[in-house]
């Protein structure tokens, strides 16, 4: 019995593979879903990547579905047919903070996702006035928890949201740091940034390609990134880590297919889109972007994804953010 079901199971990942090859030669499109609107970061780098793969894996149509934070087009990916022709992105929000932060999920992010590779990952940034970093003589990640602790309560934060990175990582760097900022929630991360030029707030963790060209042009002066090491993008600033060891709270995304595809199509996929990304012409695309491709193996891809999703139960846990 159990060799019939082993040949069984042999047999249709063979059928499903040959099928997505056979779409592909066919015309038959491979369908990406991307869990927010179009033009954002993560719709542009899945579109650079869809042009990449076109003659390893024929066309690839971007099908945005935005809504509940990334949850419907990520449901979408899920309850799709597992023959390798739906993929979709799975981020940050969807598959590691929505779980915690949303009272009911329309899929399991734990259990209904095949991992074929993560894309990229986008450093979150610390950054300060300028003007208020200088008189408050405070230079580094150390200098700020210093003043912090000497002068409780005093410093104050702004996010783009209860639940927003920019929340958590705060809430994260509060935490480990044994310091106390009050938060104060914006509506999106641009209005948090103004606060922050105007002197409304006293610090932001920001996403590095918002916070870029104030820092740039000297009006924010970045501390540290979150990435656990530095990143290529502010090769001169250093990480929270160097400060607060075991820091690491920063933006990513990537591929999925739903469970159960067969492992011959997820080892296709990965092939070709691993091969996208490390690609010059993507390295220089995204780097426009100030994102940095990944391109790991699923094994690799699906044991981060656990490890974020473990990571951010505590950390949505510790801000109360909560949506019903």
């Amino acid at each position: 019995m159990n060799s019939r079901r082993l040949l069984i199971s042999s047999a249709v990942a063979v059928l499903a593979a040959a099928a997505l090859a056979a779409h592909a030669q066919q015309g038959h499109p491979i369908r990406l879903v991307v869990p927010y609107g179009a033009g954002g970061p993560i719709d542009v780098t899945a579109r650079a990547l869809a042009e990449q793969v076109k003659d390893s894996l024929g066309t690839v149509i971007i099908d945005n579905k935005p809504g509940a934070g990334g949850n419907i087009g990520a449901d979408a990916v899920a309850k799709a047919a597992p023959d390798g022709l739906t993929i979709g992105i799975a981020a940050t929000a969807t598959n590691a903070v929505n779980p915690w932060l949303y009272a009911k999920m329309p899929f399991n992010a734990a259990t209904d996702f095949a991992p074929i590779t993560q894309m990229v990952r986008v450093p979150n940034v610390l950054v300060m006035n300028a003007e208020v970093a200088k008189r408050l003589n405070i230079h580094s990640v150390g200098d700020l928890i210093a003043y912090a602790k000497a002068n409780p309560g005093k410093l104050n934060y702004g996010s783009g949201g209860n639940g927003s990175a920019g929340h958590l990582a705060g809430e994260m760097f509060k935490k480990d740091a044994g310091i106390f900022a009050v938060h104060i929630p914006f509506n999106g991360g641009n209005p948090a940034q103004l606060a922050l030029l105007s002197n409304q707030v006293d610090f932001n963790f920001d996403n590095l390609a918002t916070a870029a060209p104030n820092i740039r042009s000297g009006r924010l002066v970045a501390l540290a990134v979150t990435t656990p090491t530095r990143s290529p993008m502010l090769p001169d600033v250093p990480p929270v880590a160097d400060t607060i060891k075991g820091f690491s709270i920063d933006t990513w995304w990537g591929l999925v297919a739903p469970a159960g595809t067969p492992r011959d199509v997820i080892d296709r996929l990965s092939k070709a889109f691993i091969a996208a990304l490390h690609s010059p012409q993507t390295r220089t695309r995204f780097e426009g972007l100030l994102a940095e491709p990944v391109g790991n193996s699923p094994e690799q891809f699906g044991a981060f994804m656990k490890s974020e999703l473990a990571k951010y139960q505590d950390v949505v846990k510790a801000t109360g953010a909560r949506v019903d």
